[in-house]
C-alpha cells in the first residue's frame, strides 16, 4: 500500500563547525542520499525539490521558500534550479533555518514487477548557523514490513524489498558518520536502524491502520486545493460505487465514483501518482460541484462530469461506461495499491 501518511522515519543529527553547516551542505547531503536511494531503485528520475530559508525562531519569516524544483542528473552544476536558489541562500547574512526536501519516485516489487510510486521516499536535510545538520528520511509504502499496512501476512514482498532498505539505510548511516534514531512505532509500524521490525510479533499501533487513517488524510489533502462549498454530494457510502478510470497520456491519476444507493460521489486519488493525481482530482470535484449545483443525482453526475469538454491536463475516462466496485473501501483500497 502506498501512503500519504509517513509509514516510518529514521533521522541523523550531526554537529559542525560554525558555518559548516551551511546551504551548500545541506544540498550536498540531501543530493547524496538521493543517489543512495537511486543505487537501490529506491530513488528514480525525476525527483521533486522544495527549497526554504527562514529566520530561526520566526516560522514565517521565509527569505526563500520554492517547491516543485526538477531534481536534474547533475542538481548541484551550474545553472541548475536548485544551484541558483542555494547560492541565493548562501548570500544570505544571519541566523537562518535552511531546508532542503526532495520528494522521491522509486520502485518497490511484487511478485517480480516493478511498481513506481512518485514519492516512496521523502529527503528532509536542514542546517542552522550555529553549527548543525540534520537528516530526516521517510518512506511512505508498506513494501518493507512483514504485514501490510491492512494486517495481511506479505512475506514474499518483505523479502524482495526490505534487503534493498536495510541496504540504503547501512549506507547513509556511513555518509553521516552514525546511526540513526529511528522513528519508533507510529500509527502504522515501528521502525528501527535497519528497517521495520516484524509486525507479526510487534504488533501495530491500530488494527487496520491504513483504513483507519488514509482514506481521511486522502480526502483532506484533496479538497485542501478546493474553497469551502455547499455544493457538495456526501463523500462516503456503505453501498456499492460506479466509476470510471481517469487517465491522462497513459498514466492512472485516479477514479471518479457515484454510489448506486445514496447521494454520494467523489474521486479516489490514485496515491502513487502523487501530486498530479490529487491536483486533477481538484479539477474532477469541481466538475461534481457544478453537477451538484444543477440538482442532479450522484449517478447522473458521474456521467456529466466524463462527458464535459475535455480538458487534456486533468485527465480523462478510460472508460465508456462505468465498472462498479462492491464497497468504496474497495475502490480506495484499488486506489492505493499500485
Amino acid at each position: 500500500m502506498i501512503t500519504v501518511n509517513s509509514v516510518g522515519d529514521w533521522f541523523w543529527e550531526v554537529a559542525t563547525e560554525p558555518g559548516e553547516a551551511s546551504p551548500m551542505r545541506a544540498a550536498e547531503t540531501a543530493v547524496a542520499v538521493w543517489n543512495v536511494l537511486a543505487a537501490h531503485e529506491l530513488a528514480v528520475p525525476v525527483g521533486k525539490v522544495s527549497v526554504s530559508a527562514r529566520i530561526d525562531g520566526e516560522k514565517r519569516d521565509y527569505r526563500i521558500n520554492v517547491s516543485r524544483l526538477s531534481l536534474e542528473p547533475e542538481p548541484l552544476a551550474r545553472d541548475t534550479e536548485l544551484s541558483r536558489v542555494v547560492a541565493e541562500a548562501e548570500t544570505l547574512e544571519g541566523d537562518f533555518i535552511f531546508t532542503v526536501r526532495i520528494d522521491c519516485p522509486g520502485l518497490w516489487l511484487e511478485s517480480g514487477v516493478k511498481h513506481r510510486a512518485e514519492k516512496l521516499f521523502s529527503i528532509h536535510t536542514a542546517s542552522w548557523e550555529g553549527g548543525l545538520l540534520t537528516l530526516l528520511l521517510e518512506t511512505y509504502s508498506d513494501a518493507w514490513l512483514t504485514m501490510d499496512t491492512r494486517d495481511r501476512e506479505q512475506l514474499e514482498i518483505h523479502a524482495a524489498n526490505s534487503p534493498r532498505l536495510a541496504a540504503a539505510l547501512r549506507e547513509i548511516s556511513d555518509l553521516m558518520g552514525s546511526a540513526p534514531t529511528p522513528g519508533g512505532l507510529n500509527r502504522f509500524a515501528t521502525s528501527t536502524e535497519t528497517g521495520f521490525e516484524d509486525s507479526r510479533v510487534e504488533e501495530p499501533a491500530y488494527e487496520d491502520s491504513w483504513g483507519t487513517f488514509e482514506p481521511r488524510a486522502r480526502l483532506s489533502l484533496l479538497y485542501s486545493r478546493l474553497p469551502d462549498s455547499e455544493d457538495e454530494y456526501e463523500v462516503v457510502t456503505d453501498h456499492p460505487v460506479r466509476y470510471f478510470t481517469i487517465r491522462r497520456e497513459g498514466q492512472t491519476l485516479g477514479y471518479l465514483w457515484a454510489s448506486t444507493g445514496d447521494e454520494a460521489a467523489g474521486y479516489e486519488p490514485r496515491t502513487a501518482a502523487g501530486d498530479d493525481a490529487f491536483d486533477a482530482g481538484a479539477q474532477w470535484v469541481l466538475r461534481l460541484r457544478a453537477a451538484h449545483e444543477q440538482g442532479l443525482t450522484a449517478l447522473a453526475a458521474l456521467d456529466w462530469a466524463t462527458r464535459q469538454p475535455p480538458q487534456p491536463e486533468i485527465g480523462e475516462a478510460a472508460e465508456d461506461t462505468p465498472q462498479e466496485a462492491p464497497s468504496l473501501d474497495a475502490l480506495q483500497e484499488m486506489s492505493s495499491r499500485y
